[in-house]
């Protein structure tokens, strides 16, 4: 059974930063991992997702001001966020699959990922 879990979330304010992490609980070398984020009464959206090779992709509403990174000794993975948004508020999942052939923004869906953690809470005010 693979476990994940999110720590990093909390309050900020509106052009501040905020560094998510998510531990497995084995090793993650060959395995899609990313961000979503939901807000209620919306889909889960993908914000970030790292592949086996470290290929990195970002949704349009974060790329620029967000970094996707893996420390696979670790098995960490991590979101910086930076020059927050108060529509980057929103509950932040870390996600991971294996075996996925294009690990991509918008080639993949919350529905083709496996293994999800609790969910950080993130709330950024103006």
């Amino acid at each position: 059974q693979v476990q994940l879990m999110e720590s990093g979330g909390g309050p900020a304010q509106a052009g501040g930063h905020l560094k998510l992490s998510c531990v497995l609980s084995l090793s993650s070398r060959k395995w899609c991992m990313g961000w979503f984020r939901q807000v209620p009464g919306k889909a889960r959206e993908g914000v970030a997702l790292i592949g086996p090779a470290g290929w990195r992709s970002y949704a349009d509403s974060v790329k620029g001001r967000s970094a996707i990174s893996k420390d696979i000794d670790k098995n960490t993975l991590y979101l910086d966020m930076n020059s927050l948004k108060p529509k980057d508020s929103a509950m932040y999942y870390c996600a991971a699959q294996d075996a996925l052939p294009d690990c991509i923004v918008g080639g993949l869906t919350d529905a083709d990922f496996g293994y999800w953690g609790q969910g950080t809470l993130v709330t950024v005010s103006s």
